[in-house]
C-alpha cells in the first residue's frame, strides 16, 4: 500500500479497513467512521464510496450471497453484513 498510495494514503487505508471490519453491518457505517459513506449513483449504483485520503476513496459492494433490498429497491444497510472492496481510486 506505501508503495503504490504513500504513507500517508496507507495509513488512512488500513485505518478504514479496520473501520469497515469493527461494523456489523453497513448501517452502522453511518453512525461511526469511515466519513462519507454513500452508494453511488447512475451507473455506478449498488457501489458504495467511503474517504480515503484526498482524492481516493474506497468502493465496495455488498457481498451477502442475496443482497437485501427495501420494499423501494434499495438496499437495506441494517442488513447488509458483507461487503466487497472492488476499488481504491480518484472518483473525480
Amino acid at each position: 500500500m506505501v508503495k503504490h498510495f504513500g504513507s500517508k494514503n496507507a495509513g488512512k487505508l488500513k485505518q478504514r479497513l479496520m473501520e469497515l471490519g469493527a461494523a456489523d453491518t453497513l448501517a452502522d457505517i453511518s453512525h461511526l467512521p469511515p466519513k462519507r459513506c454513500h452508494e453511488l449513483t447512475g451507473k455506478d449504483a449498488g457501489i458504495f464510496s467511503v474517504d480515503v485520503e484526498q482524492p481516493y476513496r474506497l468502493l465496495f459492494i455488498p457481498a451477502d450471497d442475496t443482497v437485501p433490498l427495501l420494499p423501494d429497491g434499495g438496499i437495506d444497510r441494517e442488513q447488509v453484513t458483507e461487503i466487497e472492496i472492488i476499488e481504491i481510486k480518484d472518483t473525480h
